[in-house]
């Protein structure tokens, strides 16, 4: 992204994987990426919030737990202003 990448690919909670990759584990959680871009001081205008709701909302249907590192742990709370 610094370099001027601006195209992420990634997955709500982290699901999917690969077919190719024994072990795999799933793909990077858009969540993740979003807390990422966000705490570098990137402007998405993505709602991560929102994006954690609908992790956790797949949990359901999937009947699987999220691999994604922020919709487990939850979001820290922002810097404060100096």
């Amino acid at each position: 992204v610094q370099a001027g990448v601006r195209i992420v690919d990634a997955s709500c909670g982290g699901v999917g994987g690969c077919p190719f990759a024994p072990g795999a584990t799933g793909n990077v959680g858009t969540e993740d990426v979003l807390y990422l871009l966000h705490r570098m001081g990137y402007d998405t205008g993505v709602d991560v919030e929102k994006i954690i709701a609908t992790a956790k909302w797949l949990e359901g249907p999937l009947a699987a737990p999220m691999q994604a590192a922020v919709s487990r742990a939850g979001l820290f709370p922002k810097p404060r202003a100096a």
